[in-house]
């Protein structure tokens, strides 16, 4: 399998910055590029510990970039925020989707805000809740898109509050597709997406979605099954079709993401790890247990119905690569992933890799 792009920035960690990445790319209007992400601080890099969140500029198609630059603060009462996404909204501002992690009650949920910018983000607006902090919502990195229509779709994995006991006090996740006829400040709930097995215990979780070019809404969702799951929509993300395995995408419990890149249409997944076994006589297998190497890059030039070409962007075994993030240029895209960077931890080191159109021909 032939390996493709070249790293063009890494955001390694440090003192008291255990954790950088689940970042977001936009192209601004004087044509540079905006990369947000998430900079912990502290000495913890779990999801629910400190962070801010930082940015970077490119001004030469992402071949070097100017920051870091905070640009949102973490507020008192939260202890995160995190996971975002950058989509260029109706009126011609820049949105910023993010997760604000809150305790109520003894419990961890989310809020889902967005703030906007008038000025191509050099300033952000007061937060607006999407969705309030009444559920523990998963809405991962770049993920809000929007439709042909206008419409934004917001795919989330909700995983309710129980009892103490059952597992870390929260439900299995259930999949609902939000949508917003309003340029985000009013959002609507589809029917929920449920896991097809009634004794699973992670149930779905991460969901993506892609608008094909018949104008069906696909989702992508992470599960343990061994593949990625999929569900369909023919009605702009209200109604969604039982899922089913995604044949052309096993993976482990990891997500995957799909972007229109010039005439292609990419995929981002972890496939099966080739080095599964090898991995598993090696004691650090046992520690890590993410299965997220190798990385590939799949690709479909009919607009996401087929990929019958797939390449490397990572293949060493001793690292893991996900939640990413894609931004297309004029010969190139760019693709920004977490990297363990030779630790056991997956969720690490941010890296954006240039991938250049050349590269992708029918030898890959």
């Amino acid at each position: 399998m032939k390996k493709v792009g070249r790293e063009v920035l890494f955001l390694s960690t440090g003192q008291d910055n255990p954790r950088n990445g689940e970042g977001a790319m936009i192209r601004r209007k004087d044509g540079s590029i905006l990369l947000v992400y998430t900079a912990y601080y502290g000495n913890d890099w779990a999801d629910h510990c400190s962070a801010n969140l930082s940015a970077y500029l490119s001004f030469d198609e992402g071949e070097t970039w100017e920051g870091p630059r905070v640009i949102v603060k973490k507020d008192e009462k939260a202890q995160n925020i995190m996971s975002v996404s950058l989509l260029r909204m109706n009126n011609g501002d820049i949105g910023l989707f993010y997760i604000r992690k809150v305790m109520v009650d003894g419990m961890g949920l989310d809020e889902i805000v967005l703030r906007r910018s008038a000025d191509e983000g050099e300033t952000w607006g007061e937060a607006h809740v999407c969705l309030p902090s009444d559920d523990y919502r998963v809405l991962n990195n770049d993920r809000v898109v929007k439709l042909k229509s206008g419409r934004l779709l917001m795919p989330v994995a909700v995983h309710s509050p129980t009892h103490p006991g059952f597992g870390a006090g929260y439900k299995r996740g259930e999949v609902v597709v939000y949508r917003s006829d309003d340029d985000g400040y009013n959002w609507t709930p589809s029917h929920r997406v449920l896991s097809p097995f009634d004794h699973d215990w992670d149930g779905l979780q991460e969901p993506g979605v892609f608008e094909l070019p018949d104008g069906k809404v696909w989702m992508f969702i992470r599960t343990p099954y061994g593949h990625q799951y999929e569900s369909f929509s023919t009605d702009g993300g209200e109604n969604w079709c039982p899922v089913r395995p995604s044949l052309n995408f096993p993976s482990p419990l990891s997500p995957m993401q799909v972007k229109t890149v010039g005439k292609h249409t990419v995929a981002v997944f972890n496939p099966v790890p080739r080095a599964a076994w090898k991995l598993m006589e090696d004691k650090k297998y046992f520690w890590r247990v993410w299965g997220r190497t190798p990385y590939a890059l799949s690709v479909s030039d009919d607009g996401g119905v087929t990929f019958p070409q797939t390449y490397l962007l990572e293949d060493d075994i001793n690292d893991d690569y996900c939640y990413p993030a894609v931004i297309e240029g004029k010969d190139y895209f760019l693709v920004a992933y977490y990297h363990s960077n030779g630790t056991d931890v997956a969720l690490n080191s941010l890296k954006v890799t240039k991938v250049m159109y050349s590269e992708m021909t029918e030898e890959g």
